[in-house]
């Protein structure tokens, strides 16, 4: 091939190339390329040379567009090795393989690869909320229908409804927000919550806490009932008296049973088995 149709041939594969520039962008990288590679001193350059340059540049290009059109949807996750699904009508409790927890909602499911301690990317069907192991190195994405949230360690609940609109309240640290197709990104604040539908994503504020205002302990031990599936048993003695405090709607279980036992100088055990706590 001639200098004249291996230029021309070249430059056709620069301007293929998946980079995100403008034409005018990718003409002057091309001139100012050509100039240094192919200048005057250089033209000694053999057949069989100039074809192993085209062949690097190919694969120089092809790897930056690899990295260039990574986008974080769910498109280009393939998330079938582990799929852990929650056919029960309580909470199912599970730890991932980087030591994450997540609290699985009644039917609903999770998928991960099998590498996930290094790309730590899940899709969920359903409802869960995620405590989050930090790892800067390896952000944490989950992939639900259209939207994609990314976090180094936080915890948040993400719910998608009947109708395929996708609800995130962050209730610890920080999470981003992306939506397939479209270049525009939310950053969460705790207490925000993300809401997608219908093509409409918006950002409003939701309530993290719950107060007790001079209530009765035994109201505290519904409520743990309730939110934990954990049976709370109380001293007759102490079932009158009256608290106020705030919890967190998604605080560790313990940390609760600690503060009530600290409060009221109560003992406890947690029966795991019976799911029941014992104060006395």
């Amino acid at each position: 091939m001639d200098k004249e149709k291996f230029d021309e041939q070249f430059k056709k594969l620069w301007e293929q190339s998946p980079l995100s520039h403008s034409d005018s962008e990718k003409e002057a990288s091309w001139e100012e390329f050509h100039a240094k590679t192919f200048s005057e001193k250089k033209r000694n350059f053999k057949p069989w040379q100039l074809y192993a340059a085209a062949s690097v540049l190919l694969f120089t290009l092809i790897g930056v567009g690899f990295y260039f059109n990574q986008n974080p949807t769910a498109e280009n996750i393939v998330l079938a090795e582990n799929v852990i699904e929650n056919t029960t009508s309580a909470i199912k409790y599970v730890v991932l393989p980087d030591s994450s927890k997540v609290e699985l909602g009644p039917n609903s499911k999770i998928s991960f690869g099998n590498n996930f301690a290094l790309n730590r990317k899940i899709e969920i069907d359903g409802e869960a909320y995620f405590n989050v192991k930090k790892d800067k190195q390896h952000p944490f994405q989950v992939f639900c229908d259209e939207t994609t949230t990314t976090v180094l360690g936080t915890s948040f609940t993400v719910k998608e409804s009947e109708n395929k609109q996708v609800t995130v309240e962050l209730f610890e640290g920080s999470v981003q927000m992306n939506v397939k197709g479209q270049n525009q990104k939310w950053i969460l604040k705790p207490g925000e919550k993300f809401t997608y539908g219908n093509q409409t994503a918006s950002v409003s504020e939701f309530s993290r806490f719950i107060d007790f205002d001079n209530e009765k302990l035994s109201v505290i031990s519904q409520y743990i009932q309730e939110n934990y599936g954990y049976k709370v048993n109380i001293p007759k003695e102490n079932h009158n008296q009256k608290i106020t405090i705030r919890i967190n709607k998604r605080e560790d279980l313990k940390t609760i049973v600690q503060l009530l036992s600290e409060m009221y100088n109560l003992n406890f055990e947690i029966n795991e088995d019976l799911k029941q706590i014992t104060f006395q």
